[in-house]
């Protein structure tokens, strides 16, 4: 019997055990022309201090997943099923009040655009302040101008800014420094966990792995888990510790990256790691044949058969399941499934 991703992984290890646990989420938009399934039936769990990222081609559902996460999906999208565990709690169920406390100082979120998170009338300390002030505890006294001028100061020393940037408005700043301006924000109440969203986009390769260095050491001083979401897997491969690959909306693969990029399962994955340039061996640059699918038109059977090199007649009848190779380690193919070589 092929069992889901979940059943396996919490037979091995205890609720308490996760950070973070996705069970059958589900993100639909509805749309004149029918509803599109940005991310269906996902499910993955993040441990404490885990980097976990999320790759694949655009339009895959990455981000959308990790605004679901963060309980930031706005109309016409919304939960259309699943769970999102932080502990004990479902944040599907919680109500709006209850998630607004819940951000920034459990779940913080480092965007993909910095310049569009950050107000451009407000200055950079003023801004940080503003997260801190919006959860002080009711009953507890708010923190005089004193003590949050010794936090801001803190803050942008942690991610490897100046502290004069404080007075400075957002437009005054370079990319990479409004990035660093959004982590501080973010770990301004340490989370438990982080979700970035493509912290990199825009930003040249020198500032890409400064930043992705400067997100590395906030993570281990904070001990707080990262879903990291991108779709550079050579830049994803130095950060994080588990990959899993998305492709029209579902989780087709996931590994730690030896296992990934050494020995990728999914079809997908092992283009997308052909497809990588290498200075080490010379060889043909080759791309992935075609285009990600409509999702308001998906082919029958498995999404990827259109473009897949390894697709047999299964593949345009059925969607292959979600198949745990090991604990922690899964594929949905079927090219894994017994059945597919009968």
């Amino acid at each position: 019997m092929v069992t889901t991703e979940q059943d396996t992984r919490l037979d091995v290890a205890s609720n308490d055990d996760y950070a973070l646990r996705i069970e059958g989420l589900k993100v639909y938009y509805g749309t004149p022309r029918g509803l599109v399934k940005a991310v269906d039936d996902v499910s993955f769990n993040l441990r404490p201090g885990e980097r976990f990222a999320l790759v694949g081609e655009s339009g895959s559902g990455k981000s959308t997943l990790a605004m679901a996460i963060m309980r930031l999906t706005r109309e016409p999208g919304h939960i259309a099923g699943g769970h999102i565990y932080l502990g004990d709690r479902d944040l599907v169920e919680m109500e709006e009040k209850q998630i607004r406390s819940i951000r920034l100082s459990e779940m913080a979120l480092v965007p993909q655009g910095a310049m569009n998170s950050l107000n451009p009338v407000m200055r950079v300390g003023d801004q940080i302040i503003d997260g801190i002030m919006d959860h002080v505890p009711p009953g507890e006294g708010a923190p005089n101008r004193t003590e949050l001028n010794t936090r801001i100061h803190d803050l942008l020393v942690r991610v490897g800014l100046d502290p004069t940037v404080a007075r400075l408005h957002p437009h005054e700043l370079s990319g990479g420094m409004k990035q660093r301006v959004a982590m501080a924000i973010a770990i301004s109440l340490n989370p438990h966990i982080i979700v970035a969203d493509e912290p990199t986009s825009a930003l040249d390769v020198v500032v890409q792995r400064q930043i992705m260095q400067t997100l590395g050491r906030l993570q281990e001083g904070l001990d707080a888990a990262v879903l990291l979401v991108g779709h550079d897997m050579g830049l994803v491969a130095q950060f994080a510790d588990t990959i899993g690959v998305m492709y029209a909306g579902k989780l087709v693969e996931v590994g730690t990256v030896p296992d990934v990029f050494k020995d990728p399962k999914h079809p997908y994955t092992k283009l997308l790691i052909q497809s990588l340039p290498s200075f080490d061996i010379s060889r043909q640059f080759v791309g992935i044949p075609g285009m990600q699918p409509a999702l308001l038109n998906l082919p029958p059977g498995c999404a990827f058969n259109p473009r897949c090199p390894s697709v047999h007649e299964r593949c345009f009848r059925e969607v292959p399941e979600y198949l745990n190779l090991d604990v922690g380690r899964g594929v949905a193919c079927h090219l894994f499934d017994e059945e597919a070589t009968n």
